[in-house]
């Protein structure tokens, strides 16, 4: 067989069960919290909206949603080479980060039941929609001849430990972003069905709506606690989130540029769209959003992108180990230079009324 058609090889635990990939900064991440404080949130400020927000979560719009139907039933070898590989990294980490969501939700909802039932409840709500997700897409990989072993991950990945505050703007962009991505998507591979190479695209405008939903739970959550939005310090932690959540979408979307070709997709042009979108939505709450339309903000993500290609062609070649790591210093330095300087571009604050102001 030609060597441009063997499919490549995938590191498996067992056969059929993948190998977890290996932590670095671009890849999803656990995370745990202060329980205790989570608990001690008082929601009255915001309670009534809260409410309303749950009673959807209640109403379970997807509960029907996620059913496999025939066009999954069929052999996926025609999904090869280079795209399969990519593939199977999406469905990976997509999967990974709604698991990491899963496995949040479902502890704050268990250990914060009895002392803020209220926020508890929309935990768990939240949670049950993360297992389904998570399952739907481990799924899809058995079709690849492989899935997570997600008891595995549980217990030996490693957790990020955030307070409450930085949880709820974390996980605020995230849903956000999240849904801003598939919808994205979704629009695109419905004006160009020629594109759409495996099933489980079609899913997602009715995913996405998940992803909103629990986006405006946090954007609730937010506005009922004010001082995680005003002063200075709310001010600098926005900002730091926003980018942080940026970058890393970037700069992991421009490594795997080849799937998003393999969709139709250029990956440049989709994560400028996605950026673009969730900043304007981050405006709704946040008490600033990004210049992304400074010249240097792109201009300085690029620099991270020719690094991290250098990086990796460094990371692969036959050099010692102390060789590589000096190397691999000065751009990881230039990398530090580049997203500290783009933290201090000016950013777009946004008034208390939801207006814009520069």
């Amino acid at each position: 067989m030609v060597d441009s058609l063997k499919k490549p090889a995938l590191d498996e635990m067992a056969p059929g069960v993948k190998a977890p990939a290996k932590d670095t900064i671009l890849t999803p991440r656990f995370y745990t919290t202060d329980f205790d404080a989570m608990a001690a949130m008082d929601l009255t400020v915001n309670e009534e909206e809260l409410r309303a927000i749950i009673e959807e979560f209640r109403v379970d719009y997807n509960r029907h949603h996620f059913v496999r139907d025939a066009e999954f039933e069929q052999n996926w070898d025609k999904i090869d080479g280079e795209t399969r590989s990519m593939f199977i990294e999406f469905l990976e980490r997509s999967c990974t980060a709604e698991f990491s969501g899963f496995l949040l939700y479902k502890e704050l909802s268990r250990k914060i039941k009895d002392r803020n039932p209220l926020l508890a409840e929309g935990f768990a709500l939240m949670s049950r929609d993360e297992a389904r997700h998570a399952g739907f897409l481990n799924k899809a990989m058995s079709d690849f001849n492989l899935s997570l072993d997600l008891g595995f991950l549980t217990k030996s990945k490693k957790y990020t430990y955030f307070e409450p505050k930085f949880i709820f703007y974390a996980t605020y962009l995230s849903e956000k972003i999240g849904y801003w991505r598939y919808i994205t998507i979704y629009r695109h591979l419905e004006k160009h069905p020629e594109d759409r190479i495996y099933p489980i695209f079609r899913f997602f405008e009715n995913w996405c709506q998940d992803e909103n939903r629990h986006g405006d739970f946090f954007d609730a959550v937010l506005r009922a606690n004010p001082q995680f939005l005003e002063g200075l310090k709310a001010r600098l932690w926005c900002r730091f989130f926003l980018l942080s959540v940026f970058a890393t979408m970037y700069l992991n979307d421009l490594q795997r540029s080849g799937f998003y070709a393999s969709i139709g997709l250029d990956a440049r042009e989709y994560d400028k769209e996605v950026i673009e979108k969730t900043n304007e939505t981050a405006g709704r709450v946040f008490p600033v959003i990004l210049d992304i339309h400074h010249p240097q903000f792109y201009e300085r993500l690029e620099v991270c992108v020719a690094n991290n290609a250098k990086l990796t062609e460094i990371a692969q070649s036959d050099a010692p180990g102390a060789v590589k790591l000096l190397k691999k210093l000065p751009l990881y330095l230039s990398n530090a230079v580049q997203l500290v300087s783009l933290y201090f571009i000016k950013p777009i604050r946004v008034e208390r009324n939801w207006g814009m102001a520069r």
